[in-house]
């Protein structure tokens, strides 16, 4: 039998690696749900008889409802013992991906992904602070880097093994999530020690919205998920006509994976050496200069370029996705330090937000006809926004901070 323990102060506890092994294990398998269905979009539009469009919505919706529940939930069972709340919610994620799995038309298929994400949001905060009050003070960011680098791994890992198996059928990438995550729950049963947290009301959560330099912030990583979305979703879309097969979008989506997991290594040491902000700017405008140069390299180079040029977006675009997360989080906890747990789970809320915006965005735009390669001007559109709040938030906590000196 586990132990039960007590949320004290955490940096009198020992720190050890083992408990968070299947939370681990579990963000991996969120992970790949979270992007394995972009590359399966065609094949799932197909067998439910919806548009391509239509097929995307079903990462709108997930997102858009993680988004929305993530904090209502969170308050709802902020009483529960902890433990008890993780299985819960990794029971329901797993029960809503068997629901898109084995749904035989688009409207059950749809409420699976809200069933999923109804467990998914509640999961990812419940595992946010669990880590927090488990782990010492001082290895919080170890902790949580162990914890969710199962998102990284599945990126690069997980979501091209899913598409492999996918080219059979599309609902076995969903079967796959779902046995992982049936894993994680009974090492979570068995392996998790339980744990008590204070209660916190939902006024008290989103208590430090109440500062508009903060809620700006927020909004950076709505913008920077949104841009990526928009493309993301439809990769296939995109990149699919210049590949010419279908291990070709396996292997870039491995790509992307790896990519992804580069920018976030080097951003995090750069964060170390620079301050968050300056990282941050380079990261978005890079972004913005990659999304506006790829879409002029895809419409107007000569078709030998185009595949290359295409590539290159691509491959750029996941080191600056990846790599925005590290200084964005660390500039968040710089403007609440006192309630770094809260703007955690509130950004987490923020990123669901971003996708679900993005996904969205880039249905409705193909809808009205615009090619896929235009896609990317739409997310430069989106980029040149968030950079702009970007900078205000950035001079005016300069000001501030200049005021009170």
């Amino acid at each position: 039998m586990t132990e039960t323990r007590a949320a004290g102060p955490a940096e009198e506890q020992e720190f050890s690696y083992r408990p968070l092994v299947w939370l681990a294990v579990a963000t991996f398998s969120m992970g790949i749900d979270g992007y394995v269905l972009a590359g399966l979009l065609p094949a799932i539009a197909g067998d439910l008889r919806v548009s391509t469009a239509a097929a995307g919505q079903l990462m709108t919706v997930f997102a858009l409802t993680a988004a929305l529940a993530g904090p209502v939930l969170s308050t709802v069972t902020s009483r529960w013992e902890r433990r008890r709340t993780i299985v819960l919610a990794l029971a329901v994620f797993v029960l809503g991906n068997l629901i898109v799995g084995l749904a035989q038309n688009y409207p059950i298929a749809l409420s699976g992904r809200v069933v999923a994400a109804l467990g998914g949001s509640l999961l990812n905060a419940a595992v946010l602070g669990y880590v927090i009050a488990l782990t010492p003070v001082q290895h919080h960011g170890k902790a949580l880097s162990f914890v969710l680098g199962g998102w990284m791994v599945a990126t690069a890992l997980g979501v091209p093994v899913g598409l492999v198996i996918g080219q059979s059928s599309w609902r076995f990438p969903l079967i796959m999530v779902a046995v992982v995550g049936s894993i994680a729950l009974v090492g979570i049963m068995i392996g998790l020690p339980r744990l008590h947290l204070p209660a916190a009301s939902l006024a008290e959560r989103l208590r430090p919205l109440g500062q508009p330099r903060l809620l700006a912030a927020l909004l950076v990583t709505t913008g920077i998920l949104c841009s990526s979305y928009t493309c993301f979703t439809y990769a296939v879309l995109i990149l699919g006509p210049h590949l010419g097969a279908d291990w070709m979008i396996i292997a870039v989506m491995f790509g992307y994976g790896v990519a992804s997991m580069l920018g976030n290594a080097v951003t995090g040491r750069l964060t170390d050496r620079f301050t968050p902000v300056r990282v941050l700017t380079v990261v978005l405008t890079g972004l913005l200069l990659n999304s506006v140069l790829g879409m002029a390299g895809l419409m107007l180079s000569p078709a030998v370029l185009v595949t290359v040029l295409g590539l290159l977006w691509f491959f750029l675009a996941g080191v600056g996705n990846g790599g925005a997360a590290v200084p964005q989080q660390a500039r968040l906890g710089a403007l609440a330090p006192a309630s770094a747990a809260i703007v955690m789970a509130l950004n987490g809320s923020a990123i669901s937000l971003g996708s679900a915006l993005g996904s969205g965005l880039g249905g409705v735009a193909l809808t009205t006809g615009l090619p896929p390669n235009g896609l990317l001007g739409v997310a430069s559109v989106v980029l040149a926004i968030t950079v702009t709040l970007h900078l205000i938030v950035s001079r005016s906590s300069s000001a501030a901070k200049v005021a009170v000196e």
